[in-house]
């Protein structure tokens, strides 16, 4: 059994069985039957929670739900995985805290998996990886710029670019910058000579300092031919993206998104080895 909670924890080869099961997943349809599956989420997510719940039936497993808050008492954490280990073959938390999570998983005998914290997105980050190398079979090389404040989807692809050693950088002001990573304040500068473009909703109090960050379809042309917008929703037009570049061939889509169902069962199933 095994544990997602950072992307720099696991190897190169795990995301490459993590994607080959994704590849996959069909065959996997009631591996899971008789299986429970214990989620915490908070009532705003809808895309991670939809596709852990969907994947989980899918597999024949059933779910069990509980607000993330209700990890957020009294009781010790080793208390509350001790008796879950009773009943859960796995455990999927979306928590602001990574360091609850990692107490869970060092004190639980059944896979824990991270849905999101404060400083990190693991799953959302796998998924938007496989959906790159199904469009482009150079994802690897490719140069990645993340625009907007360190948070949970940059410090997520910072996970990432530690783990298959991607070309990373960043364009922010001053004072939002990520450790340890290429930063290149001037946005139209930092387009240059890049194939794949990120982003994340910008806080609302520091909207106005980002507001000369903002992906534009003139800025979109600074990038490299054929380059792709992938904004992390839910992202807000004419704030982080423009409307327009939304509504161009630039951004990857919808679509996109629908190998999060997949990618998240293949998770599942790489964690419980199976």
């Amino acid at each position: 059994m095994k544990d997602l909670i950072r992307l720099n924890e696991i190897t190169k080869s795990d995301v490459e069985n993590i994607f080959k099961i994704a590849d996959h997943i069909h065959a996997y349809k009631d591996s899971l039957k008789g299986k429970t599956i214990v989620l915490f989420f908070p009532s705003s997510s809808i895309r991670t929670r939809v596709t852990f719940e969907k994947g989980v039936h899918q597999l024949g497993a059933q779910t069990i739900l509980f607000p993330s808050d209700t990890l957020d008492k009294k009781e010790a954490i080793v208390d509350v995985m001790g008796y879950l280990d009773n009943w859960a073959d796995v455990v999927i938390v979306r928590h602001q805290d990574i360091k609850l999570i990692e107490k869970m998983a060092q004190t639980s005998s059944h896979p824990v998996i991270n849905a999101m914290t404060k400083v990190n997105h693991p799953c959302e980050v796998l998924s938007d990886l496989y959906s790159l190398s199904k469009l482009r079979d150079d994802y690897l090389q490719a140069h990645y710029l993340f625009v907007g404040a360190t948070g949970n989807i940059g410090l997520a692809w910072k996970e990432a670019s530690q783990l298959l050693g991607l070309n990373l950088k960043q364009s922010c002001p001053k004072g939002f910058e990520m450790e340890g990573v290429n930063v290149i304040a001037d946005l139209d500068e930092a387009m240059m000579g890049i194939d794949i473009i990120l982003t994340d909703p910008l806080p609302a109090a520091v909207k106005q300092r980002f507001a000369n960050h903002r992906i534009t379809l003139e800025r979109m042309k600074k990038a490299n031919e054929n380059a792709l917008l992938n904004p992390c929703p839910p992202f807000t037009r004419g704030e982080e993206v423009s409307a327009a570049v939304i509504d161009s061939d630039y951004f990857v889509g919808y679509e996109f998104k629908k190998d999060l169902l997949a990618v998240q069962q293949a998770i599942i199933l790489y964690c419980m080895e199976l």
